[in-house]
């Protein structure tokens, strides 16, 4: 039997029991269960639903014999969904704990979502920062773009922005530590030409669509990896922007 050594993890888990995992568990590794790393796909899901949480049950299948535990967001700070993920894991009899991380006391400086990095590193440096300080200084710049919603599956999508582009939405909240604060996951800097990113079947979508409508700005929904045109809508934005 294979050592169990892996926490698992979605969405921003309370920080409390963060911390309470790694001082028991110092030498487990953190495994983000929002990320494709293209593990065997279970059929236990719908085939139209949101792939970010297909990628949470393709983790906890092919972890399941090293799994110390898995961190379950189920409130506000996730969504329904990952609520439904976790009730299904735990009748499963996966090591699941359930976690709300809605306070909005924990605050962090927002640095990285501003800063003048690559777009996909200032994604990769916040999700990281959840279980893990980066201690990163950055630099700031002045937004040319903006880039509002969720770390997407396909990532590669973010190598399209130019590094003055700055997160916003539930990105922004999760390194300012409050990932249920919807009024800063609605924030915009007006001026600044954004981008609208939703995950397909998210309910997020409907804040997408929204925002966008109100600042004229480009509305998108992917669902598993970028496609040709939705490439070609974003260049098109950020040329003609």
């Amino acid at each position: 039997m294979r050592e169990k050594n892996i926490i698992g993890f979605w969405g921003y888990p309370h920080p409390e029991l963060i911390s309470k995992y790694r001082k028991e568990y110092p030498n487990a590794i953190w495994i983000d269960f929002d990320i494709d790393y293209g593990f065997i796909k279970q059929d236990i899901l719908p085939d139209s639903y949101c792939t970010i949480i297909k990628n949470i049950i393709d983790c906890a299948f092919h972890y399941k014999d090293e799994l110390v535990v898995i961190l379950a967001p189920i409130g506000k700070d996730k969504c329904d969904s990952g609520w439904f993920a976790y009730e299904i894991l735990k009748d499963m009899g996966y090591p699941v704990i359930s976690t709300i991380f809605e306070e909005k006391t924990y605050k962090r400086d927002i640095k990285i979502s501003t800063s003048n990095l690559p777009l996909r590193q200032k994604v990769e440096l916040i999700t990281k920062e959840i279980y893990e300080p980066q201690g990163i200084e950055v630099k700031q710049c002045k937004a040319k773009f903006g880039f509002w919603g969720v770390p997407p599956n396909d990532l590669s999508i973010l190598e399209l922005f130019p590094n003055e582009t700055h997160l916003y939405g539930w990105t922004r909240c999760v390194e300012a530590m409050t990932p249920a604060d919807v009024e800063l996951e609605m924030y915009i800097d007006k001026d600044v030409p954004t981008v609208f990113y939703s995950q397909s079947f998210c309910s997020k979508a409907q804040l997408a669509k929204y925002l966008a409508d109100k600042y004229n700005g480009l509305y998108i929904d992917i669902d598993d990896t970028v496609t040709n045109s939705t490439r070609a809508k974003i260049e098109a934005f950020l040329r003609l922007r």
